[in-house]
């Protein structure tokens, strides 16, 4: 079980790192796109390019690219 200290914004990990999705702080509609990329709690991904833009991820053997205001909302753990 995490400690919610433990828990960042996604937008705060950096590039090359793999995290755990623990939570979306959303509502049901950004949820559910989220959960059809493939995220969704307990996946594990890792962030592919973070340079100020939108983040570049890879989840479950594909490529995703998610704004800074969607990645905010999204929380995880270090994998």
């Amino acid at each position: 079980m995490q400690h919610s200290s433990d828990l960042v914004p996604l937008t705060l990990v950096g590039s090359g790192r793999s995290v755990t999705l623990i939570k979306i702080s959303a509502g049901r509609k950004l949820v559910h796109r989220l959960s059809e990329l493939g995220l969704t709690p307990g996946v594990r991904f890792e962030i592919i390019q973070d340079h100020g833009g939108p983040l570049v991820l890879a989840v479950r053997n594909s490529r995703l690219a998610l704004g800074r205001g969607m990645a905010s909302q999204i929380l995880v753990a270090p994998a």
